[in-house]
């Protein structure tokens, strides 16, 4: 019995191992992380430096001529000015007399 024994393992070996069975890989899962409570809140960061100065802006166009001002007030009259020196007496005439007529009343 103890050759049958054998017999039997040595057969029962021979047929598993003839069984054309496709090789099983095993990959293992990757575990997942689960997220536990939240932190305390972090410090406030530090200000950051001033910027640089903005370019110069380039210069503007020239305005408009203006309008022409409102003419000004008339001056005020003058003072009359002074009087002249009398003329020089006339010489005589050499006796012509020169006589206007009057013009009719009925010309025309």
């Amino acid at each position: 019995m103890k050759k049958s024994i054998l017999a039997l393992a040595f057969l029962s070996t021979m047929v598993l191992a003839a069984c054309d069975r496709p090789s099983t890989v095993v990959v293992p899962t990757t575990p997942v992380a689960v997220p536990g409570p939240a932190g305390a809140t972090g410090a406030t960061g530090a200000t950051g430096g001033s910027g640089a100065t903005g370019a110069t802006g380039s210069t503007g166009y020239t305005g408009a001529t203006g309008n022409a001002g409102a003419t000004g007030a008339t001056g005020s009259t003058g003072y009359t000015g002074a009087t002249g020196d009398t003329g020089a007496t006339g010489k005589a005439g050499d006796g012509t007399t020169v006589i206007v007529m009057p013009a009719a009343s009925g010309a025309k």
